[in-house]
């Protein structure tokens, strides 16, 4: 059985490594966690001994296959959780992380099977990002930036890339949520800022760092 600390390296590597076509270093595992890098490399060592991580000096941290699978099942407890707070509890999608961050180390299967079932099975957490199934398999979609549509494209808002809670609060104040469908009016030649309307906003301006961070499909 994994430490909360072992659990968190796992997540950590897992979720780098979709970002960075499977290959994460030591500096940015120790950079994400905020962690001094003799730390990081004593842990790779712990978890290579677990056959959980291919780890050699100066080369690229890999998760095995066991690895992933593991971690892959941290992050569905953590987005089921999440899933539960905002469905079940009422909570903001943007008050769910921290809670969740400390019911994903329960180890009770059955606690989250249960929560699994009273969700109906979600495929998808708060924030639309992917649930792995029971057997860390994840099924993910492909969708474009709002940054990347077009002038008249009618869009729908599947996901959002940055969970932060500045982020999130900001986007509420926008009245901008999941399943939102948006029309882009015009994108601005100078700085590529997005102007949208939906319904009760009839011109709303997206800057880019917003744009690049909702991820939309068409409608």
């Amino acid at each position: 059985m994994n430490s909360l600390a072992e659990e968190n390296y796992l997540k950590a590597l897992f979720t780098l490594a979709a970002k960075n076509n499977g290959e994460v270093s030591v500096n940015d595992l120790s950079r994400h966690l905020d962690i001094k890098m003799p730390t990081v490399n004593s842990m790779m060592k712990k978890l290579t001994t677990k056959k959980l991580v291919y780890y050699e000096s100066y080369k690229p941290l890999k998760l095995t296959e066991k690895g992933k699978k593991e971690a892959a099942l941290i992050i569905r407890k953590h987005r089921l959780t999440e899933m539960y707070l905002v469905e079940k509890m009422n909570f903001g999608w943007e008050q769910v992380h921290e809670i969740a961050e400390q019911i994903e180390h329960i180890k009770s299967p059955e606690f989250f099977a249960k929560m699994d079932e009273l969700l109906g099975y979600p495929q998808i957490d708060p924030h639309g990002s992917p649930i792995p199934d029971k057997n860390g398999k994840m099924i993910w979609k492909e969708y474009k930036k709002l940054s990347e549509c077009t002038k008249g494209s009618l869009v729908k808002i599947a996901a959002v890339i940055n969970t932060s809670n500045d982020f999130l609060k900001f986007l509420n104040e926008k009245e901008i949520h999941l399943g939102l469908k948006m029309k882009i009016k015009s994108i601005e030649p100078f700085d590529k800022s997005v102007i949208v309307s939906y319904p009760k906003h009839a011109s709303e301006t997206l800057s880019p760092t917003v744009s690049e961070r909702l991820l939309v499909e068409k409608v």
